[in-house]
């Protein structure tokens, strides 16, 4: 490979992923392959990078979003309005074992780099296609974003409490969620290829992938026919007893707790840990369906001794009695505070094109044998053309030099 040289700890090492994706859902799908090895050679332009805020690392997007997402990962610019960068593009699915999109159905059609076209430049080549509603059916061409997608899988409908309209969550989860789907996809068409030779045409639909993630709303209208009646329930269950089950207010400006209750063995071991007060022992807490009905009083009561203790120490104490309770955490919480996460090692540093370390993270499990992650941050915008030109495509110079003549590059 062009920039870091690969042992035994990375599994996709000799994949070759040709990445057309940005945004976010298809840079952090290929940025799980680049994470295991796999050479991912994103395709940009100055257009796509106008959207996600610029290409270098010093820009807010190149710190935070691009930067992260593309950590590892080569950059090849080609204007794909021209005829000479389109030809280079498929020059370079001929040597590729993946491509990877998450257009609009009709962008790749275009440039006539369909999966059909594309299994005639390489028949056992695997495209990953990732749009919002998936290549088929009524919606097939409709546009979407995180929130979009999000509104129509019944997500934000459930998110919010009961009193107020639908708020939805604050980040894009179809992304994060499509991402994980997509290179999980990839990964088992290797698989396939693997043993018999084929390659395949990977149709992931986002708007799909979301609706998964909702599986009481499934059970509700698979089972009791009647999904309607699942609704926004704030931060208590829509189904079961599980009380006090919320976030709690703590010492200090905007601190809190979240906990969890379900079973009377729980509810006797948190009045334990908190001290047994007196109304801990009311008969109207005796039960958890008892709990659940009176689940107001409860909550204001349980915050009485909340207030009085930071989440940290909230946390501590009723962890130690078997209780679930976990600091409700802010980004700088996370990343320069928590205990778990900095043994583990989920964000790390890593070099990007000048040499300063950046921080981004590391994937989120751990192969004993094959471990992974990034060793380099995202790459500059273009700073791998010589070697995809003149080392992957075998171009002279005369032929670069009159490709940049014709726009082919931005």
């Amino acid at each position: 490979m062009a920039a870091q040289a690969l042992d035994g700890q990375y599994v996709l090492s000799g994949v070759r992923v040709l990445d057309f994706t940005w945004v976010h859902a298809g840079p952090a799908a290929t940025r799980v392959l680049a994470d295991q090895g796999a050479e991912v050679i994103k395709v940009e332009s100055n257009y796509a990078l106008a959207v996600v805020g610029g290409a270098a690392a010093s820009t807010p997007y190149g710190l935070g979003q691009r930067h992260n997402w593309n950590a590892g990962k080569l950059s090849f610019s080609l204007n794909m309005r021209t005829p000479q960068g389109i030809a280079m593009a498929k020059r370079l699915v001929a040597i590729s074992d993946v491509v990877a999109e998450n257009f609009s159905g009709r962008v790749m059609a275009r440039w006539g780099m369909d999966y059909e076209s594309l299994r005639r430049i390489k028949p056992d080549i695997i495209m990953l296609s990732m749009s919002g509603m998936g290549r088929t059916g009524p919606w097939r061409d409709y546009v979407s974003y995180g929130q979009t997608l999000q509104a129509w899988s019944g997500f934000t409908y459930l998110t919010g409490f009961p009193e107020t309209d639908p708020s939805g969550p604050a980040s894009a989860y179809s992304d994060a969620s499509a991402a994980m789907a997509g290179a999980q996809a990839v990964l088992l068409a290797l698989i396939h290829r693997a043993r018999t030779g084929q390659g395949q045409w990977i149709d992931l639909s986002q708007f799909e992938v979301v609706c998964s993630l909702l599986e009481t709303l499934v059970l509700d209208v698979g089972v009791n026919r009647r999904g309607e009646a699942v609704q926004r329930t704030g931060n208590r269950l829509p189904h079961g007893d599980a009380s006090p089950h919320g976030a709690y207010r703590c010492e200090g400006d905007d601190r809190w707790v979240a906990i969890a209750v379900f079973s009377d063995e729980e509810w006797n071991a948190f009045a334990q840990a908190i001290g047994g007060p007196p109304w801990a022992g009311d008969e109207r807490f005796a039960t958890a369906h008892g709990r659940r009905r009176h689940a107001d009083e409860l909550d204001r009561l349980v915050e009485t001794w909340t207030a009085n203790h930071s989440p940290e120490e909230a946390m501590h104490l009723l962890q130690a009695a078997g209780v679930a309770a976990g600091v409700v955490q802010s980004g700088a919480d996370l990343a320069d505070n928590d205990p778990q996460l900095r043994e583990r090692g989920l964000f790390r540093q890593v070099p990007d094109a000048q040499g300063v370390l950046r921080t981004v993270e590391g994937p989120p499990y751990k192969l004993s044998l094959t471990p992974g992650g990034p060793l380099r941050g995202a790459p500059e915008f273009g700073g791998h053309q010589t070697y995809v030109t003149q080392e992957l495509l075998g171009m002279s110079d005369e032929e670069i030099a009159q490709c940049a003549i014709d726009g082919a590059f931005e």
